[in-house]
């Protein structure tokens, strides 16, 4: 007799069919991501050698389905393979949730040789929730992905960080969407920590180039005690959508942001946009830190889009606008929402001290071949006084300029980026010939939908 191992979602969904629950859809992708680079940093290795490369392949599969009038469910996997490809073609990985077999503490990247060494695939359940509507409000409770200016899920990597939340939302009010929640965990990787003998941070690969997943997906208490957050979005005047979020993170920091973006009507295609955040900590001695960002774009429609945009952050701060949930409350790290984020450098236009200007254009060419090209540069200079020193980045400038095309092929989505970014430090620790840095990388990204 032959036993079958059955996937849990493949097991949920057979339990759906036994107990005839209504509309069960299963949904997913394969994802193969391959990037590599060059620099001229000392010693550097050359671009496509296996030092200079990383790849991962990743399955992601969901089910949903209604349990009964206005109650559904859900329930998705994602697991994250190598392929063994870091003993031959790459030497780094894009996702942070594998583990390394009989690790001695180090990467299993030296420096100049790669160390052969087993690393792990890793799978977790990273979603699990379920929702109810009664009138005009909506429950939705347990693991899932969330979008809100500083805690949200990101999807550029292999992989997503979600949260373990209650989330209630409300649209009674015409036009309007009140949202309330209260965010327990998270497995990005800001929330991290070491196992009890501290093997998640030994042994986990630490050279990730998307590393915003803690090590295996692990779930942990996000922030210090949990979060509370509130937002309340508005479309009522049409050319305009305002929103206004207030976020509680407690015996850390409390923070709010306000932002409108506006579709002129008198000028058509022109669009206008607005942000302004405060994140103020509770540490007695810390400084407030403010966030201004301002964008003027110009839309052809089914042509090309054009947008510029300018922000500032405080240089007396301490908490910077990263993604709370995947970068460091202070600094670097995360993905950001502000109007100057960058196609791939994430963690400098959010920094303290971070002035910084983005001109970006978007359009589709050819064979519905959709291209975006950008161009991103920050100036960091935070104010060098305790103790906000310890939270701030070094002073840099950092340039960036990304060329992307994209193109689907039926359910077969594919992208391919050229970056190039200029690293110039201008701190007396950075070591001799790493004060002014450029870069130029490659990645292939192929996806398929099912």
């Amino acid at each position: 007799m032959k036993l079958a191992k059955m996937s849990l979602v493949a097991a949920l969904a057979l339990t759906a069919n036994m107990y005839a629950i209504d509309n069960v859809k299963v949904n997913g992708d394969v994802k193969v991501y391959y990037g590599t680079m060059d620099s001229d940093e000392t010693n550097a290795p050359d671009m496509f050698s296996q030092q200079a490369s990383y790849a991962d392949a990743a399955l992601h599969l969901g089910l949903t389905a209604d349990l009964s009038e206005g109650v559904s469910a859900g329930v998705s996997v994602t697991a994250v393979s190598t392929l063994g490809l870091e003993n031959n073609l790459v030497a780094n990985t894009w996702s942070n949730t594998h583990t390394i077999s009989n690790s001695d503490g180090a990467s299993f990247v030296d420096e100049s040789v790669v160390i052969e060494k087993q690393l792990d695939d890793a799978m977790w359940i990273d979603e699990a929730w379920i929702a109810g509507t009664a009138f005009d409000t909506t429950a939705k409770l347990g693991r899932q992905a969330l979008d809100t200016p500083l805690a949200f899920t990101e999807t550029w990597g292999i992989d997503t960080n979600t949260f373990e939340a209650a989330v209630l939302i409300n649209q009674s009010i015409p036009d309007t969407t009140i949202v309330a929640t209260y965010i327990g965990k998270s497995n990005g990787s800001s929330d991290d920590q070491t196992d009890s003998d501290g093997g998640v941070s030994l042994n986990s690969v630490g050279r990730a180039q998307a590393g915003y997943v803690a090590v295996d997906g692990k779930f942990n208490t996000f922030g210090t005690n949990g979060v509370y957050a509130a937002g309340i979005i508005n479309n009522s005047f049409k050319p305009l959508t305002f929103q206004a979020w207030y976020y509680d993170m407690q015996s850390l920091a409390k923070a709010y942001w306000l932002q409108a973006d506006i579709k002129c009507s008198l000028v058509k295609g022109l669009l206008i946009g607005a942000q302004y955040a405060n994140t103020e900590a509770d540490a007695a001695s810390s400084q407030d830190t403010n966030m201004y960002s301002v964008m003027l774009g110009y839309e052809v429609k089914d042509l090309v889009t054009v947008k510029g945009a300018y922000s500032y952050v405080d240089d007396d701060g301490v908490l910077g606008m990263a993604n709370t949930a995947t970068g460091s409350f202070a600094t670097i790290g995360g993905q950001s929402k502000m109007y100057t984020e960058m196609w791939w450098s994430y963690g400098n236009v959010s920094a303290i001290g971070s002035d910084s200007y983005s001109l970006t254009a978007e359009g589709t060419v050819g064979p519905e071949v959709d291209v975006l090209l950008g161009y991103y540069f920050s100036d960091i200079d935070p104010k060098a006084t305790a103790p906000v020193t310890a939270y701030q980045m070094d002073k840099q400038e950092r340039t960036e300029i990304a060329l992307v095309a994209s193109k689907s092929f039926g359910p077969l989505d594919t992208s391919l980026a050229l970056i190039w970014d200029d690293f110039d430090y201008e701190d007396n620790t950075i070591a001799t010939g790493q004060e002014d840095v450029s870069t130029t990388t490659l990645q292939v990204y192929l996806t398929y939908n099912f």
